[in-house]
């Protein structure tokens, strides 16, 4: 279901998502969840609808980040009292969406990489695990070519979650 230019009903498709996500996204996430992965509005649209529920403060960024954000009070409990409205097709569309897909979305939003070319020749590999008012993990290493680097970059969303339990239980006991 493509929903364009119904400004009302797509706040409160955003809304819904924010509500059954149960945690803070990034502006990426929304506008893939909402129109690449789903029809369930367009490019545009998501991006205008984010800004408006900004501006309407039902939305907000979360504090010390400037890529996360979440649902307000008001986003709440103008929700609660509209969500009604949401096409009963897309609200079931939408909570079996985030059931099934909640855990990579978080992950991607989460885990962040990076590698880049030193003056020597060598790569410096960045890997965090960003969370909503700090980092959990700040990673840096040296590799010594592309190759490795590149490898690395690729796997750290899948394995983001296993290092960090190992470093943290090897260091905490």
């Amino acid at each position: 279901m493509l929903n364009t230019g119904e400004t009302s009903i797509n706040k409160l498709i955003i809304l819904f998502v924010f509500d059954k996500m149960e945690s803070a996204l990034s502006k990426d996430t929304i506008v893939d969840m909402c129109t690449s992965s789903n029809n369930w509005m367009g490019y545009m649209d998501c991006v205008n609808v984010i800004s408006k529920l900004l501006d309407d403060e039902f939305i907000c960024n979360v504090k010390g980040s400037d890529e996360l954000y979440t649902i307000t009070k008001d986003g709440r409990e103008s929700l609660a009292n509209f969500y009604i409205t949401i096409p009963k097709s897309v609200r079931e569309e939408i909570s079996i969406f985030v059931k099934k897909n909640s855990a990579r979305y978080r992950n991607k939003q989460e885990c962040r990489s990076d590698y880049y070319q030193n003056v020597d020749g060598t790569f410096t590999v960045s890997l965090k695990i960003l969370a909503p008012v700090q980092p959990l993990l700040d990673l840096k290493f040296v590799v010594p070519d592309k190759k490795t680097a590149k490898a690395i970059y690729k796997k750290w969303n899948e394995k983001a979650t296993d290092l960090y339990t190992v470093i943290y239980d090897n260091l905490s006991d």
